[in-house]
């Protein structure tokens, strides 16, 4: 049966070309999807090392990425997996991140030095903290001693200048005296010729 309406023949090639676009939407979609490859989450290190499957909520992994496999081994090899999932467990999670980094330090020092470990660094850093302080001292000491030389000097100086004035204004009261008496003695001449001076007239 063919269908004459005009109208009727309009709609069905309407919906016919929305379908054919629907589906080239959707065939773009799935093959978008289909291409893009499979985000793949890597285990932490520790699961990694220790070869066993990280879990959503693991609590090795928030502070031992995949990234620094050698965080954990350095960790791994003086405690041990156990003793560290025991120790993070018992600790809150605002803490745990410098308890590891404690955890990593103590390791590093233990493997420089097996005797000692962290102990034996702190004791050398109290070693050279006392020979600073002794130096520190001496120095001191000596800042004070250059002080107390400069002092000493400027007094010196000071008594030396003052000294010196005294004497300096002692010569010229001096020196206006035997001025003034020697001006006496020259008045005294000019009255002796002033007698005399009747005779030459």
């Amino acid at each position: 049966m063919k269908c004459s309406d005009p109208k009727t023949i309009a709609t069905i090639s309407s919906m016919n070309s929305s379908s054919s676009s629907f589906s080239s939407t959707v065939a773009t979609a799935t093959s978008s999807i289909l291409s893009t490859p499979p985000v793949i989450l890597s285990p932490c290190a520790a699961c990694k090392i220790l070869r066993r499957r990280c879990v959503e909520k693991c609590v090795l992994a928030p502070y031992f990425p995949p990234t620094e496999p050698l965080k954990f081994t350095i960790a791994h090899r003086v405690f041990g997996a156990s003793n560290i999932i025991k120790m993070l467990q018992e600790l809150p999670e605002e803490q745990r991140a410098d308890a590891v980094n404690s955890m990593v330090y103590e390791a590093n020092a233990r493997i420089r030095d097996p005797v000692y470990g962290c102990a034996g660094a702190i004791c050398q850093l109290q070693k050279q903290i006392s020979e600073l302080q002794a130096e520190f001292a001496k120095a001191h000491a000596e800042i004070m001693n250059l002080k107390c030389q400069n002092s000493n000097l400027l007094a010196l100086v000071c008594m030396e200048v003052s000294e010196n004035s005294s004497s300096s204004s002692l010569l010229s009261s001096d020196h206006i005296n035997d001025y003034g008496n020697n001006t006496s003695m020259f008045l005294e001449d000019n009255s002796v010729y002033a007698a005399w001076e009747p005779l030459w007239t």
